[in-house]
């Protein structure tokens, strides 16, 4: 959350030429709903289900740019899929720059109950070995903007 995934993706899509999904607006544009919504009617395991199923479908295709979900790499399966249906960006940030990011965000239904700092190093510690286990690139997303972070995807990519 807050590394910047859907920014940096839109920049990516438009230098590459190529179309971009988020699968989280994915997920609201199928349901209708946004995800706070999803999140209180169905629980995380409800959302995560839809998220894989979306995923799996978005993957199908070729030539995208797709941001995920924070969540989405739990899953083993999603992580799995990613992997062997593109290349995979970690964007990977500091707890502090999280927290500053996500502060005004009301959308974020895991940030909602507790603290979003405690929240967010407790999800840190869970994934992001599998974000590092998933990843073909690791790319720090703090002290540039997005669109320096997408040009340095690229240059990971081409070399």
């Amino acid at each position: 959350m807050g590394a910047g995934k859907s920014t940096i993706g839109r920049h990516l899509a438009d230098e590459l030429h190529l179309e971009f999904y988020d699968s989280d607006q994915e997920i609201e544009k199928r349901t209708g709903a946004d995800i706070a919504w999803i999140f209180d009617l169905e629980g995380e395991e409800g959302f995560r289900a839809r998220e894989e199923t979306v995923i799996n479908d978005l993957t199908d295709k070729q030539g995208i740019v797709l941001a995920t979900g924070g969540g989405s790499v739990v899953s083993k399966a999603v992580r799995n899929r990613l992997s062997a249906r593109g290349i995979v960006v970690y964007l990977q940030t500091t707890i502090d720059k999280q927290v500053a990011r996500t502060q005004r965000d009301k959308r974020r239904p895991l940030l909602q109950k507790d603290d979003p700092e405690t929240v967010l190093r407790k999800l840190a510690e869970e994934r992001n070995p599998m974000y590092e286990d998933a990843a073909d690139y690791i790319v720090d997303t703090d002290e540039q903007s997005a669109r320096a972070v997408a040009n340095q995807i690229i240059e990971k990519i081409n070399q």
